[in-house]
């Protein structure tokens, strides 16, 4: 059963969250500060942490880069509906996701359940058909997982989307809005400053690899060679 951390001082929100939960096998605990919730952090067993933007003591953001320092815990922000730039900055910080308020709960499960999927094993079969493999490069679709020469790479949930649909076409040039439309939806067009954030944090994952190119005025592209399965 994975373990959920929500950060957020409204005293209202955890024990109707925690009972929602439970209906799909996730225990949920309530930090209403975050150096409370920092040190539940440290005592290991959590899966997945939620942030509130707007907290007492440091806000969401300035929580996010502490616990990134740490570790690679998945990280899904609380923003306020309709802020761009506090999505955009939770990105440039490393949150895999976000959920604007206010949210349906069966929404943020179902992000907390997107997000928990990269927690699989890292390794699979080079004949596996969900194995796409290039030159120093293996993406496993089933276990969303990445080796970039034999070493896992840690992605976030968006990190590895954008990959996998750049893997799937190696050599097609995919504009902004082609992974917008993709990876959100009707929302996309909201937010197309994030793509190149996205972008810029996953090829740096993936050095040394030139694995990314960009085509000015046209979009990106993945560049490696020798894709098979």
């Amino acid at each position: 059963m994975h373990r959920i951390l929500l950060i957020d001082d409204d005293a209202e929100l955890g024990p109707p969250l925690a009972a929602y939960f439970a209906r799909f096998d996730m225990t949920l605990e309530h930090a209403l500060r975050p150096s409370a919730g920092l040190a539940r952090l440290q005592q290991g067993g959590i899966d997945c942490a939620i942030l509130d933007v707007m907290l007492p003591e440091m806000d969401g953001f300035a929580l996010c880069r502490a616990i990134r320092k740490e570790s690679d815990l998945p990280i899904l922000m609380l923003t306020a509906r309709g802020d761009v730039m506090d999505r955009v900055v939770g990105l440039e910080l490393g949150a895999d996701d976000y959920v604007p308020k206010p949210f349906e709960p069966r929404e943020l499960v179902a992000r907390v359940q997107t997000v928990l999927r990269r927690k699989a094993p890292a390794t699979a079969p080079t004949s596996d058909p969900n194995v796409l493999t290039f030159d120093g490069l293996e993406i496993n679709t089933a276990t969303r997982t990445v080796l970039r020469q034999g070493q896992a790479v840690e992605l976030t949930s968006t990190e590895f989307d954008l990959l996998l649909l750049l893997a799937r076409a190696p050599g097609k040039v995919f504009s902004r809005d082609d992974i917008l439309n993709q990876l959100r939806g009707v929302e996309a067009d909201l937010y197309t400053r994030a793509v190149d954030i996205v972008v810029s944090r996953l090829r740096k994952k993936l050095e040394p690899l030139d694995a990314i190119k960009t085509l000015r005025n046209a979009g990106y592209t993945l560049a490696l060679q020798g894709a098979k399965g």
